[in-house]
């Protein structure tokens, strides 16, 4: 796939793209969490900037007509790199448990090559369904009340490890059927 400069050169793309150094910030500031509640404070702000700029490029690209494969590819993996990242840190600082690590690390591995083998048989890119966007939502959902300390809140912090969990498992599997439904489709000539 060649992306030409007009593809890349939305707003759309630029506010993906800004993720990126949005997560530098949060992952230093991560580090002093158990230090100030200031600094959960400022994490909190800035995973809710990064979180405005991935439901405004989706925005941005379907009220300016500016739908790009790059796009399609930038927005995900934005989301992917940051969540592994932040998983990575909160692992690292012992804030979530290891099997949340491991499943979030799987799921996005599996989903990420599963998208690269699915894109090379059929010669696009699927965009992020639903299920998907909402399994991202619940695990930011997460990772926020981790960093404002909501593990003080025996009740609400499982409600949101096991659905986090559970959607996590659930949308690994409605991606393989996506996946394998597309390659069967295109196989048959109806995609």
């Amino acid at each position: 796939m060649k992306i030409t400069w007009k593809e890349f050169n939305t707003v759309s793309n630029y506010l993906s793209l800004s993720r990126f150094i949005i997560l530098l910030p949060i992952l230093s500031i991560l580090d002093e969490i158990e230090t100030d509640y200031v600094y959960r404070l400022y994490a909190f702000g800035l995973m809710m900037l990064s979180a405005a700029t991935d439901m405004l490029d989706g925005y941005f690209a379907r009220k300016l007509n500016q739908v790009t494969e790059f796009g399609k590819i930038i927005d995900p993996l934005a989301d992917k790199i940051s969540y592994a990242l932040i998983v990575i840190k909160l692992y690292m600082i012992s804030a979530i448990p290891d099997f949340f690590f491991w499943a979030v690390i799987i799921r996005d591995l599996y989903i990420f090559t599963g998208g690269l083998i699915v894109t090379k048989i059929i010669g696009k890119v699927l965009p992020s369904n639903l299920l998907g966007k909402i399994t991202v939502l619940v695990i930011g959902a997460y990772f926020t009340g981790v960093v404002l300390n909501v593990q003080q809140i025996e009740w609400l912090h499982s409600i949101l490890l096991y659905s986090s969990t559970l959607l996590i498992v659930v949308s690994a599997i409605g991606y393989t059927i996506r996946g394998v439904e597309s390659v069967r489709y295109h196989r048959n000539g109806s995609l």
